[in-house]
């Protein structure tokens, strides 16, 4: 086998993944400078699980979501978030003009403003369901919460989203 080879069968993270992690990452409030660094302490968690002695995870994607998740948890209370990813968001957009075709774009600001102020447990819930596209049973075996709390979760998050949307006349 050559070295190529040989590392990347050495890497525990496929590609698809890792563009997983990085979407989870990303979503959960870690800026895109970081990501990588996030990829990696994922993949060293793995990495370390192995060298441990513990089985692999029955589901690389779904450990690697959970992981990546709870690291961008991590990363939001360390920072508390100097800028608000909203904030972010809507300063690379043109406040005066708003041309045809940027409604989805309006949405997506709304959006990321309506995850952000989410608790972190509802924040975390809501991009592995919808982001990282784990089923309910899936994120609360890896949280370690019954799925009821899982459920519970995501109600009170969607409900918000939903409230603050209508209430910023997105939707």
């Amino acid at each position: 086998m050559s070295n190529a080879g040989q590392a990347a069968a050495a890497d525990p993270l496929d590609a698809a993944q890792e563009r997983r992690v990085r979407a989870v990452l990303a979503l959960g409030g870690v800026p895109q400078a970081d990501l990588p660094d996030g990829v990696q302490q994922v993949r060293l968690r793995l990495l370390e699980r192995a060298a441990s002695g513990r089985e692999a995870p029955r589901d690389v994607s779904a450990w690697a979501a959970v992981v990546a998740s709870n690291l961008a948890m991590d990363w939001h209370r360390a920072k508390r978030r100097q800028e608000r990813l909203g904030e972010r968001l809507a300063a690379l957009r043109q406040p005066a003009e708003h041309p045809s075709g940027e409604d989805s774009s309006v949405l997506s600001v709304a959006v990321a403003q309506g995850l952000d102020e989410l608790p972190d447990a509802q924040r975390q819930v809501v991009v592995l369901r919808f982001y990282a596209d784990l089923p309910v049973r899936s994120i609360a075996d890896q949280l370690g919460v019954p799925e009821g709390t899982v459920k519970s979760r995501l109600h009170t998050a969607v409900r918000a989203l939903r409230a603050r949307l209508h209430e910023d006349e997105v939707v």
